[in-house]
């Protein structure tokens, strides 16, 4: 090298700075966000990863006896059978009794003897006014239609002869299921009721023809009741009346 400047190099000195112009404006510089921005790229990638994760890995198994404890046991049979044992103990060592109620209960786990017995008493006060003023469209809701052609029938006649009932209901002392039996998808129960009446017959002049209007009298009547039991209409209708006294 004499001092003096080599074409060559110049012109490969002259290439090497305009590379670098070029690299310089393409890549740009340092601005100090680019920490931020890897730290969002390497959040972005565990994201994805996660996403990738197939969904059974996310399934926690429970271990055998808390799946049983957890998985709902039939309580049927047990409802059932102490239902059974209730309507036993009604029939009061009445075998026959105590297998129509059960035969009941098996056919309709919806019968319940404490509120079929609530409804009774309810329906006898009913009916028993009812059948006292005359009143057709009450009785016709609660009695079948044979009961009904016949209380109608002796309504009839009573109005006929132009007669009256007074009567104030007093109160049910005691109503108990004396029978009980299903029959081709039937259920019929029969009810000893014992109720207390003031009651009094009047003629057209106002006369009283039979009964006490001011004595307390002890009626005793057995009414049987039937249902369907694949029925959704959960209402009893008197199908019998017999009284005792």
């Amino acid at each position: 090298m004499d001092g003096r400047i080599d074409v060559t190099t110049l012109l490969f000195l002259v290439l090497a700075v305009v590379i670098f112009l070029k690299l310089r404006s393409v890549l740009g510089r340092r601005t100090g966000h680019e920490q931020a921005r890897y730290e969002r790229y390497k959040a972005q990638q565990e994201a994805s990863q996660r996403a990738k994760v197939p969904a059974q890995d996310k399934v926690v198994t429970l271990p055998r006896r808390d799946r049983e404890e957890l998985e709902p046991r039939p309580a049927e049979p047990a409802v059932r059978t102490d239902v059974e044992e209730r309507v036993k103990g009604l029939a009061a060592g009445n075998s026959g009794l105590a297998k129509g109620l059960v035969d009941v209960v098996r056919a309709d786990l919806s019968f319940d003897p404490d509120g079929f017995l609530k409804g009774a008493k309810a329906a006898y006060e009913i009916i028993v006014t009812a059948f006292a003023e005359g009143n057709r469209k009450t009785l016709k809701d609660l009695l079948s239609r044979d009961v009904y052609d016949g209380f109608s029938g002796a309504i009839a006649e009573r109005e006929s002869r132009g007669e009256q009932i007074d009567q104030s209901f007093v109160g049910i002392k005691s109503a108990d299921i004396v029978e009980a039996e299903l029959k081709n998808g039937i259920a019929q129960l029969s009810v000893k009721f014992v109720s207390e009446l003031i009651s009094a017959t009047r003629d057209k002049a106002g006369e009283v023809t039979a009964g006490d209007p001011k004595r307390i009298k002890e009626v005793t009547d057995i009414w049987t009741f039937a249902r369907e039991v694949a029925s959704r209409n959960p209402n009893w209708r008197l199908i019998a009346t017999q009284a005792a006294n």
